[in-house]
C-alpha cells in the first residue's frame, strides 16, 4: 500500500458528483442486462441494491435535515449522485449515505450513482474528507475515523496531518478525546459540551461529574479549566495530608497489626479531623475475629 497517495485525486473524485442531472448531453441511460441503467459516467442502481458502508466515520444523521432532503428529492429529484463501490454482489456507499437515507424515505425505486473501484484505505479516506469538508462530522465521528486510519492502515501522525491538511497536534488532540469514559463521550457527540470541555476532562477522575456540572452550570471552558485544577489542587492536598503520617500513628499502626496479626492502615487528616481505619485481613477467620475483638470491647 502506497500510504503516500492519500488524498491523491480526491477532489477530482468528489467534483464527478457535481453533475446536472437535468442535462440531456450529459447523459444517456442505456437498458442494461444487469438492471443497472448506465452512462458513461453515471449509473442509476436500484436502491436495494445499496447498502451503507459500515466504517463509514459517520454514525448520526439528523432526522431534521433528512426530513428535508426527502422533500427537496420529492419535488425536484435527487440533483447529486452518489459514489459506491461494487461489493459482494451489492454496491457499498462511498460518499452520499445521507442522500442515500433521503431517497429511501422519498422512496425512489432507483438512485443515480457513481461507480468507482477504490480500496478499503480509499473508501474510508474520501469518506472521512467529504464529511470534513462537509463539515457533517461531530468531533467524536472526526476522531473515530482518525483512529481508524491510523490504527487499521498503520499511518503515523505526520503522515495523516499532512495529507488530510490538518496540523499534527490537531490530530493528536483529537484522537486523545476517544480515552475520555463512554459517559463524557455521549456529551461531546450529541454537542451537550465542545471539544475545548471534552480536551478539559483527558486523564480526570472525576470526569463524569464535572461533565454534568459543565451542562448544569452552562460553564465556558475557560471555567472548565479552573473547575479542573482546582479539583486536582484538592486532591494533591488531600492526599499530602494524609500520606504524613506522625510517629504516633505509625507506633499505633504497628500495634495493631501485632495484636491482630495482619496489616493494619490508619489514614487521618487533621485538616478535617478525619480519618479511615482499615483492616487488610486474609480470611473469613481474620475477620470474625476482629469484629469479636470489636464486639467484646463494645459490650464491655
Amino acid at each position: 500500500m502506497n500510504k503516500k497517495s492519500l488524498g491523491r485525486g480526491l477532489s477530482s473524485l468528489l467534483s464527478e458528483t457535481q453533475i446536472d442531472l437535468n442535462n440531456d448531453q450529459d447523459i444517456n441511460f442505456v437498458e442494461d442486462p444487469s438492471n443497472i441503467k448506465r452512462s458513461k459516467t453515471l449509473s442509476l442502481i436500484p436502491i436495494e441494491k445499496i447498502q451503507p458502508n459500515r466504517n463509514q466515520p459517520r454514525k448520526t444523521f439528523s432526522g431534521e435535515e433528512l426530513t428535508e432532503l426527502k422533500n427537496s428529492i420529492e419535488s425536484k429529484g435527487l440533483l447529486q449522485p452518489i459514489i459506491v463501490r461494487e461489493k459482494g454482489g451489492h454496491y457499498e456507499i462511498v460518499a452520499g449515505e445521507r442522500r442515500w437515507r433521503a431517497a429511501q424515505l422519498a422512496q425512489l425505486h432507483e438512485i443515480p450513482a457513481i461507480i468507482k473501484e477504490l480500496t478499503d484505505i480509499e473508501v474510508l479516506e474520501i469518506a472521512i474528507i467529504e464529511n470534513i469538508q462537509r463539515s457533517n462530522l461531530n468531533p467524536y465521528e472526526e476522531a473515530l475515523g482518525y483512529k481508524q486510519l491510523l490504527e487499521k492502515f498503520n499511518y503515523t501522525q505526520e503522515e495523516l496531518a499532512s495529507n488530510l491538511g490538518k496540523s499534527r497536534v490537531y490530530i493528536t488532540n483529537l484522537t486523545r478525546l476517544l480515552n475520555l469514559p463512554d459517559s463524557v463521550l455521549k456529551f461531546l457527540k450529541d454537542g451537550t459540551i465542545t471539544v475545548g470541555h471534552a480536551r478539559a476532562l483527558i486523564g480526570v477522575d472525576k470526569a463524569l461529574e464535572i461533565a454534568k456540572s459543565i451542562v448544569k452550570n452552562e460553564l465556558s471552558v475557560r471555567e472548565t479549566e479552573r473547575l479542573v485544577k482546582e479539583f486536582s489542587e484538592k486532591k494533591l492536598k488531600s492526599k499530602s495530608t494524609l500520606k504524613a503520617k506522625d510517629a504516633d500513628t505509625q507506633m499505633l499502626e504497628s500495634d495493631l497489626s501485632a495484636e491482630l496479626g495482619f496489616p493494619v492502615s490508619i489514614s487521618h487528616n487533621e485538616g478535617e479531623k478525619r480519618g479511615r481505619l482499615v483492616f487488610n485481613y486474609r480470611n473469613l477467620e481474620d475477620l470474625d475475629r476482629v469484629i469479636n475483638i470489636i464486639l467484646k470491647k463494645t459490650s464491655d
